[in-house]
C-alpha cells in the first residue's frame, strides 16, 4: 500500500474512532442524565449543567479526532 493510501486510512480511523467513542459516551451520559431526573425532578438544573459540561469535553474529543485527520490529508498533497 502506497504512503498516501496509509495516511488516508489513518484519516478515517481518527475521524471514525472519534466519533464512535463521543456517541456511545453522550449516549450513556445522556441515559444516566435522565434517570437522574426522573428520579429527582428537584435537581434537574444541577444535572442539565453538568450534562451540557459533559456533552461539550466529549464533542472536543471528536473535533480533536477530526483535527488530525485534517492534518493528515495536509500530508497527503
Amino acid at each position: 500500500m502506497e504512503q498516501s493510501g496509509l495516511i488516508a486510512l489513518g484519516a478515517a480511523l481518527a475521524v471514525g474512532i472519534a466519533a464512535t467513542g463521543a456517541g456511545v459516551g453522550q449516549g450513556i451520559a445522556s441515559g444516566k442524565a435522565f434517570e437522574s431526573i426522573a428520579r429527582q425532578p428537584e435537581t434537574v438544573g444541577t444535572v442539565r449543567t453538568l450534562l451540557f459540561i459533559a456533552l461539550a469535553f466529549m464533542e472536543t474529543l471528536t473535533i480533536y479526532g477530526l483535527l488530525i485527520a485534517f492534518m493528515l490529508i495536509g500530508k497527503m498533497a
